[in-house]
């Protein structure tokens, strides 16, 4: 037992041995596609829509190979939406803001200045705001109503609550002893739907949204 346990704790030592802590932060733009299953809905249609991200993370490297990384992250996953049929004319765009905390591990690839690395993990968010901007077609009164205003949520219907995968490919480059930076692509995968399930018919609506982010972090 004592062997054992003097293993584990030579193990522990000689991986923070080796550990560094890094802090950072990255920003970038994303891509969100709005998925669901319009049904009867058929003049209904949903696009996807550009949006940005902006993080601050801390990443501990056990291993030159290994690392944990955590960011709190701020994030649009927007959409579009337009009608067809006599509504024909009514688009407007959603704008949606998340928080989201991404826990990932880290892999690394290559040499200690230039290397490439591969994030997988899973990511908690919270849908904190949404805006509605475009115009809808008033058919009896014949016109066009603009529309710029705040969506307001609905408790029994908006699920603000989100989880889901988190991934990511990217290329860092150490530039000093402290310092490095980063480019990566990034996808996160909701397994949350959007619109909570309180009608008989079933209305399933997930994001999937992929971005492009730049950074540098801080080697202690």
């Amino acid at each position: 037992m004592k062997k054992i346990v003097l293993t584990i704790f030579l193990a522990v030592m000689a991986c923070g041995a080796q550990a560094q802590w890094s802090l950072g932060a990255s920003a970038g733009g994303d891509y969100n596609w709005y998925s669901i299953n319009t049904q009867y809905q058929n003049d209904y249609h949903y696009e996807g829509a550009w949006g940005w991200s902006a993080a601050i993370f801390t990443q501990y490297q056990f291993k030159p190979w290994v690392a944990l990384r955590a960011e709190v992250e701020g994030a649009s996953k927007n959409y579009r939406f337009a009608r067809s049929g006599m509504y024909k004319g009514t688009h407007y765009n959603y704008y949606n803001t998340y928080v989201q905390l991404p826990v990932m591990a880290k892999f690394m690839f290559g040499s200690e200045k230039v290397h490439g690395f591969v994030n997988v993990g899973v990511y908690a968010g919270y849908w904190a705001s949404s805006q509605m901007k475009g115009q809808i077609w008033n058919y009896l009164a014949d016109n066009i109503e603009k529309v710029d205003q705040a969506y307001e949520f609905n408790k029994s219907k908006d699920q603000r609550a989100d989880f889901g995968l988190a991934g990511g490919l990217g290329l860092e480059w150490k530039l000093a002893e402290h310092w490095a930076m980063h480019v990566e692509a990034r996808c996160y995968y909701s397994f949350i739907s959007t619109v909570k399930q309180y009608m008989d018919i079933k209305d399933y609506r997930y994001n999937t949204t992929i971005g492009l982010q730049a950074g540098f972090s801080y080697i202690f």
